[in-house]
């Protein structure tokens, strides 16, 4: 009798830089013909290797609208909005406010631990294991592996965007 298979797929949460930077200058082109916009300052910048994302703007309204047009930028690319975290909100020179935001692109320790923990006692018959910054996941049954990326999907909680991958 042949030794049934295991499967398995990865957890993890990457960042696709280079969509990133699409959705960004989409976003500045979007808010150079606006009109509410018109002679107002903005500001979108990247730092990669800081993994930082800033906006600069007149107000906090402007800031917010700001944002929101980066955001469905970076959805219609597929990218999450889990991807910005807000770290600092600031009033600079002139009366305009800049936000700083950090770019998700990795599960911290804990994030992985809660999501190792909610598939443990999902009672699936699958194995977690964290290897890096990423979980794997293995089980015999793919309906299992399936059932496990639903489960993890519903955690509303998490911080991280995650991508499932290398299903096998």
């Amino acid at each position: 009798m042949a030794k049934s298979k295991e499967h398995y797929f990865d957890i993890s949460a990457k960042l696709d830089m280079m969509e990133m930077k699409n959705a960004i200058e989409q976003a500045k082109k979007e808010v150079a013909t606006r009109f509410d916009f018109k002679g107002v300052v903005t500001e979108i910048n990247l730092n990669e290797k800081a993994k930082t994302l800033s906006l600069s703007s007149s107000s906090e309204s402007k800031i917010d609208a700001l944002k929101d047009i980066l955001l469905s930028k970076m959805i219609k690319r597929g990218l999450s909005p889990k991807s910005l975290d807000e770290v600092k909100r600031e009033g600079i020179s002139g009366g305009n406010v800049k936000v700083i935001y950090r770019i998700v692109d990795s599960i911290d320790k804990e994030e992985a631990k809660k999501i190792v923990k909610a598939i443990k006692d999902s009672k699936l018959k699958v194995t977690p294991a964290i290897q890096g910054e990423e979980i794997r996941v293995s089980g015999k049954k793919i309906d299992d592996l399936q059932a496990v990326i639903a489960l993890v999907r519903k955690m509303e909680d998490l911080k991280a965007p995650l991508v499932f991958g290398n299903f096998k």
